[in-house]
């Protein structure tokens, strides 16, 4: 019964098995499991795909004949994995690749492609500190102003705000003891300098 009911909540809610499983941050392959029956998600990852196709948990275990659940009884929050290091154009996260999760609300997943970066380095204080966990949605494009995490030349992502110029991207820190770094439209292309995503949260740490 749950194969068959999670098949169906999926195909209802629009999704290919790839879609929702970029959004549960598995492999396609992985998910394919469930829907066969060869494997079985445990309680936490149920409840995410619960959230993600609008049913409850109890529905998709037969528990429940109803498919549909109240606001009010809906999953709270939902979770995003933090990674280190960023890979440019990554389709997902490989276990070993996740520090930790943050939780966040159904309104900002909905946002877009979320993620979290736990900031390394002193060139974003006072305001980014070394620890910190931003909240990143995945885009390839910015506007001058918007903090951003970029890839520069394949080494780790950094978190720095970005301003644009038909010039190039000057990629500006906060912090004083550090300077911009600039980039003309030719390096951007050959280094690459990548934009991984757009900072749309911090959640700072002691």
């Amino acid at each position: 019964m749950f194969t068959d009911r999670l098949r169906v909540a999926r195909r209802n809610a629009k999704l290919s098995q790839q879609a929702l499983a970029k959004q549960l941050y598995i492999s396609q392959q992985a998910y394919a499991k469930y829907e066969s029956g060869t494997a079985t998600p445990n309680p936490e990852v149920l409840a995410q795909i619960a959230s993600l196709l609008n049913v409850s948990s109890d529905y998709l275990l037969g528990v429940a004949d109803s498919p549909f659940v109240s606001r009010s009884s809906a999953v709270a929050s939902l979770r995003v994995p933090v990674v280190g290091t960023v890979a440019a154009g990554y389709p997902a996260f490989a276990d070993e690749d996740i520090l930790d999760f943050e939780e966040v609300t159904p309104d900002m997943a909905a946002r877009g492609d979320l993620f979290g970066l736990r900031v390394k380095g002193s060139s974003m204080e006072p305001r980014i500190r070394e620890g910190d966990v931003v909240i990143v949605r995945r885009q390839e494009t910015a506007s001058t102003g918007d903090t951003v995490v970029v890839k520069v030349n394949g080494d780790e992502a950094t978190v720095k705000r970005i301003k644009i110029t038909p010039d190039g991207w000057t990629l500006i820190p906060t912090n004083p003891a550090y300077d911009p770094m600039f980039f003309s439209p030719a390096e951007i292309s050959s280094l690459p300098v990548c934009i991984i995503g757009k900072v749309i949260e911090l959640r700072g740490k002691f």
